[in-house]
């Protein structure tokens, strides 16, 4: 009968060694479990809110060896001509689209298909110089066929990628370069700069959103 604990029985009338259970231990616990909590709720809020590629495919895997570019380009100089290259209705771009974003993210994460189509072009499309005498600016189906070219090439190729999506895009200009920008109101607006995205497909360490720092201050124009 001695183990019967009294209904008056507080914490006071525990042993001092047996009180620190009953106190900072419980407030510790409580602390402890609250942490665990946020720990796992954060990241999957983190993933839904700003989704990332899972894997993004080579473009071995996603361009048939037969891939037939034909051979569209323009020389360049007049910077409105680079328009003329852009069409979302491609089939031959929209396949290699749909097996990009379809490998890389889960069904309808806009913004995950966004960074897999840019990580694709940084990631799979070698940067080869033009000719001296002029450039020479490729459609983005020859472009894939070559799987190589420079920032002209590269920024015509994504634009064209991101139309095929269903976003919005435009070219931006600064002596000796060229990327694009894209609205995409569903993404993080640490990504944006005056609610535009800056995709870089030729700067190899230039993360979604970032540009090279030589351009950042330079003088700028858009199309």
């Amino acid at each position: 009968m001695d183990d019967i604990i009294p209904e008056d029985f507080t914490d006071e009338d525990l042993p001092e060694e047996e009180k620190w259970y009953r106190g900072p231990a419980k407030i510790i616990l409580g602390i402890a479990l609250g942490i665990l909590v946020i720990m796992m709720v954060v990241p999957l809020y983190a993933v839904k809110l700003d989704p990332s590629p899972k894997g993004v495919p080579t473009l071995s895997e996603v361009v048939p060896s037969d891939f037939d570019g034909g051979n569209e380009s323009i020389q360049g100089g007049n910077v409105y001509e680079y328009v003329s290259l852009v069409d979302g209705r491609d089939s031959r771009v929209k396949l290699v689209v749909d097996r990009i974003v379809a490998e890389s993210c889960e069904s309808g994460q806009r913004v995950c298909h966004a960074k897999a189509l840019f990580y694709f072009v940084r990631d799979e499309f070698d940067y080869v110089s033009d000719p001296l005498a002029f450039d020479y600016v490729k459609s983005a189906p020859l472009s894939l066929a070559s799987s190589g070219g420079d920032c002209d090439d590269a920024s015509v190729l994504l634009a064209n990628f991101l139309g095929g999506i269903g976003i919005e895009t435009r070219f931006v200009f600064v002596p000796g370069h060229v990327w694009i920008q894209a609205r995409i109101p569903d993404a993080l607006d640490t990504y944006k700069e005056d609610g535009w995205i800056n995709l870089d497909g030729t700067c190899q360490y230039c993360e979604f959103g970032e540009i090279g720092l030589p351009y950042v201050e330079m003088d700028r124009r858009y199309v």
